[in-house]
């Protein structure tokens, strides 16, 4: 049987890295917030009506997808820091599927992943 569980040199790789995405997911994340809470007014008062409805219609529609790319950081950030839990209670990188270790190669790519691939392929 192989090994089941990373060591803790490993560990110690696989904290670095996910503590400088995590730092970064911050960033980007309080900058999606900020984008959200801006109000937008380039003075259109004295615009043509149909124009200026055109374009606070775009602005809604891009405050539309900056709300889901906030949620879609707010959970990855949240996938990371439970990366971390895992770390500190030496269960990264296990399958919680398959119970095996997840390849090196694959957490240094998706550092938050809880499933192998074959387990990932399996669920459909």
């Amino acid at each position: 049987m192989g090994e089941i569980r990373y060591s803790e040199q490993d560990l110690a790789e696989f904290k670095t890295l996910i503590e400088k995405k995590l730092a970064t997911a911050r960033i980007d994340y309080e900058e999606l917030v900020n984008t959200l809470k801006y109000k937008d007014d380039n003075g259109t008062d004295d615009t043509l009506h149909s124009f200026k409805m055109m374009e606070e219609g775009a602005a809604t529609l891009s405050r539309e997808e900056v709300g889901q790319l906030a949620i879609r950081q707010e959970k990855f950030i949240k996938n990371l820091e439970n990366a971390l839990i895992r770390i500190s209670n030496k269960t990264y990188g296990v399958c919680r599927v398959t119970g095996k270790l997840i390849p090196k190669e694959r957490l240094l790519a998706v550092p938050h992943a809880t499933l192998s691939i074959e387990a990932k392929e399996a669920q459909g």
